[in-house]
């Protein structure tokens, strides 16, 4: 957890809405509120109230899906802006009376004391292009229900078992012609239909968001594909929840926002557990475990470590630290520009 700690004249906290953001300003020398106002989310209305404070003026926002524009518009008026982290952010939520104007000064009063947790403000360059993949990701999963659906109905009629990797369209021929009863011919019909219709949508957008890797970053893109496991849409995952490498000081930072270890609960010199676990990108977390999994195809190696890791700790946990120690060497790769060595993966 980090705290954004800057010191200005006036801090503003802001409970942002869809439609409606309250304002609360307080001064640095006293804490004492300057403006208290509920606004529309126009941009005009925002940089008219904030025009007598904002020659020194930060704002904080807690985050939420609403947030992009707000920043954008911080960023083009050379206003600083710090997002906070929704679940670090539980003094906003634990009072015994909650609303607008309430929590507008609690995130004040937090950004004054140097107590705002901070999350990561995604740059607008990319950011069309992330929440697209993640998009992508979604009609992947869709698709997939599909398929589950066909796979139940089957079940239900005692149907010899479709063919495994439905999402290649010629595993898909003949399904329909195997079901005697028209009406639930029909039932899957619909769904093969609908995934038809998702894998054009889902090609065109792997080709979009592709050529787009190649102008954001190609580099990057390029070393991440010499990982072995690690194909194209992969390594599209990992380059745009990224983003840039450079934003992790060190390795443990990024082992952390990825998932890929488990923080640790202690009091009184006693180990409680381990707490944390929603708390890091989850787009990550299912890249590097995919890519886990995949790194041990056709890789005696691999195979080897993976047998000697499951002896000791059990299969979960052994795919969790290849999960791991994967990310560690992608962090490494990215922080000096060079490609995977698969000898340096197994020195230690």
């Amino acid at each position: 957890m980090s705290f954004y700690t800057g010191q200005h004249r006036y801090y503003c906290g802001i409970d942002l809405h869809a439609r409606t953001m309250y304002l609360c300003i307080l001064d640095q020398e006293h804490g004492t509120i300057v403006l208290h106002r509920n606004l529309r989310c126009e941009p005009e209305l925002f940089l008219g109230a904030i025009a007598p404070y904002r020659h020194d003026l930060v704002v904080g926002v807690e985050c939420i899906f609403c947030w992009y524009w707000l920043a954008d518009l911080c960023t083009a008026e050379d206003i600083p802006f710090v997002l906070g982290h929704a679940l670090y952010m539980k003094a906003i939520h634990g009072g015994k009376a909650k609303n607008d104007k309430i929590d507008a000064h609690k995130i004040a009063v937090l950004l004054r004391g140097g107590a705002f947790p901070t999350a990561y403000v995604y740059p607008r360059g990319m950011r069309a292009t992330r929440d697209l993949l993640r998009r992508r990701l979604l009609f992947v999963r869709r698709r997939s229900e599909l398929f589950v659906h066909i796979r139940i109905v089957f079940h239900q009629l005692n149907l010899p078992a479709p063919p495994d990797r439905l999402r290649e369209s010629r595993n898909r021929v003949g399904l329909l012609e195997a079901i005697p009863d028209p009406v639930v011919r029909a039932n899957v019909e619909a769904d093969l239909a609908l995934a038809e219709r998702l894998d054009q949508i889902i090609r065109s957008l792997e080709r979009t968001i592709g050529r787009q890797a190649k102008i954001d970053d190609p580099e990057t893109f390029e070393l991440l594909q010499t990982i072995p496991g690690v194909g194209h849409i992969l390594a599209l995952t990992l380059l745009y929840e990224l983003h840039h490498i450079a934003r992790f000081p060190r390795v443990q930072d990024f082992l952390s926002y990825a998932r890929l270890v488990k923080s640790q609960k202690a009091s009184a010199g006693k180990v409680t557990g381990t707490s944390g676990a929603k708390i890091g990108n989850a787009h990550l977390k299912w890249a590097y475990s995919e890519a886990a999994v995949l790194f041990l195809q056709k890789n005696p190696r691999g195979q080897r470590l993976i047998s000697r890791l499951r002896s000791k700790h059990g299969k979960g946990k052994a795919l969790s630290i290849l999960a791991a120690r994967i990310g560690r060497t992608s962090y490494y790769m990215l922080r000096r520009s060079t490609a995977f060595d698969m000898e340096r993966f197994f020195m230690n």
